[in-house]
């Protein structure tokens, strides 16, 4: 632990990670609700919140478990699909309250792109709820669960698919139509508050990849080369040396043809 005259203890709540008091200090100068989203590995929880001086009051607030009890969830409430109908029907009841603008109370929460908080975020806004916000951090395809089902379609004809969507398939739903489940759910939460239907959206045909052509086969060593630019000039080397004639030896002087060089004898015998 530190020590020092001018050490200070931080608060409890900052020590636990639970609190940015900086960030909630704004919150409450600005004296705008403020949309809470919290998710853990199996819920989303998401309130629409005012600060009074008295403390702090809720005006609206959902539960990924409404979802389950009320308009026939199937699918797990710990994944992004979950949080965004979690943010729609928090959205739907702070409208139904009066409540028309929030900021978004992140907490410590890292902001990450397509995560469940802005999935929870975007399905406030669909309801009609103004959060400033940048459209790139809410993933559209995460969010529908695109990629749960593709991730079921990749895994259909394997051993992995009915133990890792147990719960899925026990519930009697299949995850290839995860997409179709939740439209019908997002549905039904419109319907209840009498919010308009969206139009049905179409999904996004993803490009396949070109397929690698084939690699040729070497050839061996033994086969000849064809003529081609290159073999040109070495044939035509070729050609010329046998063209040349070869060149003769060049006989000594003195020597006649057929003529053969006479033989050293002695002296002459008189």
């Amino acid at each position: 632990m530190t020590h020092g005259s001018r050490y200070r203890v931080h608060l409890r709540r900052r020590r636990e990670k639970k609190t940015d008091f900086q960030a909630r200090k704004g919150f409450v100068v600005s004296g705008r609700p403020r949309l809470v989203a919290r998710s853990s590995l199996k819920n989303t929880v998401a309130q629409i919140i005012v600060a009074k001086p008295h403390g702090d009051e809720v005006l609206a607030s959902a539960h990924t478990r409404e979802l389950v009890k009320a308009y026939g969830w199937k699918a797990a409430t710990g994944n992004v699909p979950a949080a965004y109908l979690t943010g729609l029907l928090c959205g739907l009841k702070a409208k139904k309250n009066g409540v028309s603008e929030a900021i978004l109370d992140l907490g410590l929460v890292s902001p990450t792109k397509g995560s469940k908080v802005f999935a929870t975020m975007g399905g406030v806004v669909d309801a009609g709820v103004e959060i400033p916000h940048d459209p790139e951090k809410i993933v559209k395809e995460r969010i529908r669960g695109d990629h749960i089902q593709e991730y079921g379609e990749s895994l259909c004809e394997t051993e992995e698919y009915a133990p890792k969507f147990s719960t899925y398939l026990a519930k009697g739903l299949s995850p290839d139509r995860f997409s179709d489940h939740f439209v019908e759910v997002r549905n039904a939460i419109l319907t209840a508050f009498g919010a308009p239907i969206p139009k049905a959206e179409t999904k996004p045909v993803k490009a396949k990849k070109p397929e690698a052509k084939p690699k040729a086969a070497a050839k061996p060593k033994s086969e000849a080369k064809p003529e081609g630019k290159k073999a040109a000039p070495a044939k035509a080397k070729a050609e010329e040396a046998e063209a040349k004639p070869k060149r003769e030896r060049k006989k000594p002087e003195g020597e006649e043809a057929g003529a053969k060089p006479a033989k050293k004898t002695g002296g002459s015998n008189e």
